[in-house]
């Protein structure tokens, strides 16, 4: 949002209150205190008739920095607020003749005493971070509304680039931006996005988490070009600075604020097949298409029913429609014996056709206007309701209805939507402030979802496959991308999009593969087909037409094929890197940036990303199977063809439809398990060890369970071409090398 015609002149219909100086200043045990007046005190006057702005510094953990700015108090104080994993921690504090200074662990907060010139710097280590200065800190009143607005703006360094802000389609490097965290329901190739997250990361060593859930607008060097700007309605602000001294640090403590996500199950990182949207389907369609699957021998994990599993005019009831699946038991019995996994469809709102409108206005479980009636809209389902979240009586009955279905053989659950929020006239069970829960529904409704499949199916088998999201929602993994396109620039966008939420903590990430909207053409299914299948998760799925591939000709269904049974040989290595994200917060899909801080080719890398940290992936986005992409400093092995390749470049390459850059890392040990035709199984059983490019020394690695708890651990000896392994905490294994393009088996 802005607030300034230029770099000088306000607009017209704001009143502005900026942070001038620091008056007076405080510390107490926990905290720094600042009363910064809105024009500089050189007389006793001058403390009349102006505004201030309270600042308070504390220390919630280490290494992080909590910024309060506060103008009026009197504000009754509403929710909801993100819950954040405070330790409390006792900062320690400076003072000289011209600064006072509060310090978590590494990084530190100097703010000026000196007349006329406000300041806050940030640094770590002797390092300048970043610094809220002139006319950076404020109030505005919007003076034809009485609208007041709460701003602050940090300094961006010379090449400083920023990252994040949740799901985003727009460029991948955010600077020029504006970016309103304003969860909306707007499909791929727009600047709407449907997780917003008020959190940014740049590559100077920090990022910045704004702690509202409602709407905080981002001016991303667009304002003023040299900062970053964050505002949003009302009287208070609240911000942490995180330090880091790598991208994956700065992560690591934002999600040990926010939340790590959990280990999905094994079997969710196979292939998905669903029915597709509007395509017409039944019991007989649904083990046709399954059938085709097994005719063309591509593994299949998970089934997924769309919406129409339902009745139309009845979403959502939970009930199967009778006149399309007259024995669901049964029929969820049938797929399983076929060991499939089975996944259906949903969303929190309630069509005035479904029994459970009136089961939910009866008793007070549906959003409500200020008026007390129900509200209600004809967008998406006739006169629909939605289910207040804010209610446990409401998340109770809800969830008996999904545990029914549990009950039955579902497995998980496709939590769809939870965008579409009314803000204006709503009043929330518990009071919450609408503006603030038009984001935070998201959280609430995919944490009552996936709580009840934690509590039916234990810790470790819960996930789901959800699309609205806000700061904390990575606790409750997977996500994927919303409604994409059938076309390259569209798989570009969402690619950019993966990028972007891995920067904001979200461990685990999938897409439509071929895109959701209209039908692709073969060349663009095949490679959708790979670049789907070096996600974290992988899913066929399409609005009006079957993705099944042999609609798009006998190679496609080869090419699935191909990397469907490539991903479960990867298993012991992706189900490694899955447990990592779980347990330190660093994503599946990684940015370049993420991987290789500080080489700067790597910062702006928005077409290939790293897939754990040993694996490069560049899909390819062109029609003749052209693909540029840069490799980083080091020895490169093409994992397909075994051709070696230096880095600290950019290549452009052709590639057929069997292949693509997946390029492995120098001196990376990668195991690759015995079975391609599941992803849940025993990874070290028969396990191969790929040694590529190594250096002498010791290289160790672990390989995890299905249940992510360590089952195997190697420490590999290297000299020369030599390599032996300890053998009291492996079990057996196959060791092959791999040097200069040669491929040399020793075990």
């Amino acid at each position: 949002m802005k607030f300034t015609n230029g770099y000088w002149l306000l607009k017209p219909e704001y009143d502005m209150t900026f942070a001038v100086e620091a008056y007076k200043w405080q510390t107490t045990e926990n905290s720094l205190k600042a009363l910064c007046p809105g024009t500089s005190i050189r007389e006793r006057g001058d403390t009349l008739n102006g505004g201030t702005l309270t600042v308070t510094l504390t220390a919630p953990v280490e290494n992080v920095l909590r910024v309060n700015v506060c103008h009026f108090r009197g504000a009754r104080p509403t929710g909801p607020r993100f819950a954040t994993a405070d330790e409390h921690v006792t900062p320690t504090f400076g003072e000289d003749e011209n600064t006072v200074s509060i310090q978590s662990g590494e990084l530190k907060a100097t703010l000026s005493k000196a007349a006329r010139s406000w300041s806050v710097v940030y640094s770590a280590k002797g390092k300048r971070l970043t610094e809220s200065g002139f006319r950076g800190m404020a109030r505005a009143l919007h003076k034809p509304t009485g609208q007041s607005y709460m701003i602050d703006s940090l300094y961006l360094d010379v090449g400083e680039k920023v990252y994040g802000f949740g799901e985003r389609f727009t460029p991948y490097v955010k600077n020029g931006q504006v970016v309103e965290t304003w969860n909306e329901d707007g499909g791929t190739a727009s600047e709407i996005a449907y997780k917003s997250v008020p959190f940014y990361m740049t590559n100077r060593g920090y990022g910045v988490f704004v702690e509202d859930p409602g709407d905080v607008s981002f001016e991303v060097a667009s304002e003023k070009v040299e900062r970053v700007q964050f505002s949003l309605p009302g009287e208070e602000l609240t911000y942490d600075i995180i330090y880091g001294e790598t991208p994956k640090e700065i992560l690591m403590r934002y999600t040990a604020l926010t939340g790590r996500p959990a280990l999905p199950p094994a079997w969710s990182f196979g292939l998905w097949l669903t029915t597709s949207f509007t395509t017409s389907y039944d019991e007989q369609t649904v083990t046709k298409l399954i059938d085709g699957m097994a005719k063309y021998d591509i593994p299949l994990n998970v089934f997924h029913f769309d919406s129409f599993w339902m009745k139309g005019f009845n979403w959502c009831d939970f009930r199967w429609d009778p006149d399309t699946f007259p024995d669901p038991a049964g029929m969820l019995g049938r797929l399983k014996a076929r060991e499939l996994h089975i996944c259906v469809w949903m969303n929190p709102y309630i069509a005035q056709e479904s029994p459970l409108f009136a089961e939910g206005m009866e008793n007070g479980y549906l959003i409500r206007k200020e008026n007390g009636d129900v509200w209600q809209t004809d967008l998406w389902q006739a006169g629909m309701g939605i289910v207040d979240v804010t209610n446990p009586a409401a998340r109770a009955w809800f969830c008996g209805y999904l545990k029914r279905l549990l009950d039955m053989g579902v497995d998980c659950f496709k939590t769809d939507f939870g965008e579409r929020i009314p803000v204006r006239g709503i009043r929330y069970h518990d009071g919450s402030n609408p503006v603030k829960m038009h984001n935070y529904y998201s959280f609430l409704y995919n944490q009552m979802v996936f709580e009840l499949l934690e509590r039916e199916r234990g810790q470790g088998e819960a996930m789901l496959f959800a699309r609205s999201a806000t700061a904390g929602g990575q606790q409750f993994p997977v996500h994927w991308g919303g409604d994409n396109s059938a076309s390259y620039i569209s798989m570009a966008e969402t690619l950019r999009a993966g990028l972007s939420i891995s920067h904001s903590g979200f461990g685990f990430w999938s897409h439509d593969i071929s895109g959701f909207e209209k039908t692709a053409p073969a060349d663009v299914y095949k490679r959708w087909c790979a670049f789907g299948m070096l996600s974290s998760h992988s899913r066929l799925h399409g609005s009006a037409s079957y993705r099944v591939p042999w609609l798009f000709g006998e190679e496609s269904c080869v090419v699935l094929k191909e990397f469907v049974n490539l991903k479960c040989r990867l298993m012991p290595y992706l189900f490694r890197v899955a447990v990592e994200a779980h347990q330190t917060g660093v994503p599946m899909l990684r940015p370049m940036m993420l991987e290789f801080p500080g080489d700067i080719a790597a910062e702006a890398c928005d077409t290939q990303y790293m897939l754990g940290d040993q694996l490069l992936v560049a899909p390819v986005f062109h029609e003749d199977g052209h693909v540029d992409y840069y490799l980083p400093e080091g020895h490169w092995t093409h994992l397909l063809s075994g051709q070696v390749t230096e880095g600290s470049r950019w290549l452009r390459e052709t590639h057929d439809f069997h292949s693509l850059p997946l390029m492995v890392r120098e001196n990376t040990v990668l195991p690759m398990g015995v079975c391609d035709t599941r992803a849940d199984y025993d990874y070290a059983d028969g396990v191969t060890l790929h040694v590529f490019e190594p250096a002498d020394g010791t290289l160790t690695l672990t390989i995890p369970d299905t249940a992510g708890n360590v089952d195997a651990r190697y420490t590999l000896t290297v000299h020369g071409d030599e390599i032996t392994v300890d053998k009291d905490t492996a079990k057996p294994c196959h060791v092959v090398l791999h040097r200069g393009g040669k491929t040399v088996p020793l075990s």
